[in-house]
């Protein structure tokens, strides 16, 4: 192209789209809104021994890192729709909530960086405009962790009523129970009937060992005819006999023996084996149903913003501006060096052509 031979037509044609991008690249001035924040957990709030006594130590997000599906959500279009409508950038910016929610999926840039920390910015010529925009999506991504964690807890809470609900029943049932083998034995502690026939036991063997030896003091001064010695005979056979009835093995439901104790003590211990479980259960349905209602109340505090929406002091350059003005400028610098420095052959090419 001959036209471009001369250097002052080449520099029209290149000076004047690099001092356009050059002047676009710094004007009209841009702001850099910013806002910082990372995900918060019970402990950092001082709520982790509280949430731990009611069950309601793990997050409702499992073991996932929170700062990825802090991530997620905040770049959704759930989070874009509500940004849009906390801060009314429909009517600040003249525009469909369609077309908001395109421009604004390439304007704000949410990134995660070091230390799960995640930072949500935005360029705009208004600076006003641009932290409102900052701030409304601080606001929405808030909202929206805190609607999953209540709506998950929603859940929680329906099994934990459900389970409760059965825990109590059974808790009744087994009681009732309980009740009824007290009733039928007419104690009002069973566990003491074991002691009670023991005690009995060796009351009775001390009854016979003192007949024994006061039958053995008598028959020194009476024959076997005497009165007395009769008397004392009947009284040890009779003591006896009580004692064999006590230490009898066959259940006995008119008087406590070694084997009634033995059935009723089974099932006195099945019972109660019944009954505590059942109400282990439900104290700790129970307890874990109380640590949904402190879920709900910290539901909100899933976020710590660090650093509020501001404006970056340093000044910002328009990057597609800069990025064509290098690129011409790399061109216009290729063009003039090989001109300057032409190959071979295009220097014989060009002395053939002269000549």
């Amino acid at each position: 192209m001959r036209w471009l031979s001369r250097f002052r037509n080449r520099a029209l044609v290149f000076g004047l789209p690099i001092l356009a991008f050059a002047v676009l690249a710094v004007f009209p001035q841009r702001y850099l809104a910013v806002a910082t924040m990372t995900p918060s957990d019970p402990s950092s709030m001082g709520l982790s021994a509280t949430l731990g006594q009611l069950g309601a130590s793990n997050s409702v997000f499992g073991n996932q890192a929170a700062i990825e599906i802090a991530m997620r959500v905040a770049n959704g279009v759930y989070v874009r729709d509500l940004a849009i409508k906390t801060g009314h950038l429909d009517k600040a910016l003249g525009k469909s909530s369609l077309e908001l929610e395109r421009e604004l999926e390439h304007r704000v840039d949410i990134r995660s960086l070091r230390g799960g920390i995640i930072m949500i910015s935005t360029k705009d010529r208004d600076p006003k405009l641009a932290k409102t925009v900052v701030s409304s999506y601080t606001v929405a991504l808030r909202s929206r962790l805190g609607q999953i964690a209540r709506e998950q807890s929603a859940y929680k809470r329906k099994v934990l009523e459900q389970l409760v609900d059965e825990a109590s029943k059974n808790y009744a049932k087994a009681q009732a129970n309980y009740d009824t083998y007290r009733r039928t034995y007419r104690t009002p502690n069973p566990q003491g009937a074991p002691d009670s026939v023991n005690t009995r036991l060796l009351q009775l063997q001390g009854a016979i060992d003192a007949q024994k030896i006061a039958l053995s003091t008598a028959r020194q001064f009476y024959t076997d005819d005497n009165i007395q010695i009769r008397q004392l005979k009947a009284e040890m056979a009779s003591l006896q006999e009580q004692l064999n009835q006590a230490r009898s093995l066959a259940p006995n439901i008119k008087q406590d023996n070694v084997g009634s104790v033995i059935e009723n003590t089974t099932r006195l211990f099945d019972l109660e084996r019944k009954l505590g479980l059942q109400r282990s259960l439900y104290d700790s349905y129970q307890r874990f149903l109380e640590g949904t209602l402190v879920e709900n109340i910290a539901s909100d505090a899933n976020l710590r913003i660090l650093e509020p929406p501001y404006i970056e002091t340093d000044r910002q350059y328009w990057m597609p501006g800069l990025a064509a003005l290098a690129a011409l400028i790399l061109l216009w610098g290729a063009i003039e060096f090989y001109r300057l420095r032409p190959p071979v052959g295009a220097r014989l090419e060009r002395e053939d052509t002269h000549a």
